[in-house]
């Protein structure tokens, strides 16, 4: 272990730099490999892959997309109104693609959240 391991590691940093998918430990290496493989820093070498992020930023996504998106989605007239068909061919997609971009920062949060909890 360096002595930047045992360095204070402030929350709002970790997932500050997390959420831009950035490298929590220095802020300048890319998180992921490829969409959610994380991978280790190819500037300070940090083991960001040892970071186990499982189901929680999936939880996460889901909780934020349907109450902040899917609720007042619910308010506009166009959803009730609307042809079935038109709905689901418009909202569906919509909602499934927000997530997919979603899923990525948020899990980079996550992970910055982890580091700075150690």
């Amino acid at each position: 272990m360096s002595a930047h391991d045992h360095a204070h590691r402030p929350f709002s940093l970790g997932v500050g730099r997390g959420l831009r998918m950035r490298c929590p430990n220095c802020g300048e290496g890319g998180l992921y490999r490829r969409y959610l493989k994380v991978k280790p820093c190819d500037v300070c070498g940090h083991r960001n892959d040892a970071y186990r992020a499982d189901d929680g930023p999936a939880y996460v996504t889901i909780l934020l997309v349907g109450h902040l998106v899917i609720a007042p989605l619910l308010l506009w007239p166009f959803i009730w109104e609307a042809p079935l068909a038109l709905v689901l061919g418009t909202v569906i997609p919509a909602i499934g693609l927000l997530t997919l971009l979603a899923l990525p920062v948020i899990k980079g949060g996550w992970i910055g959240l982890m580091w700075s909890r150690r």
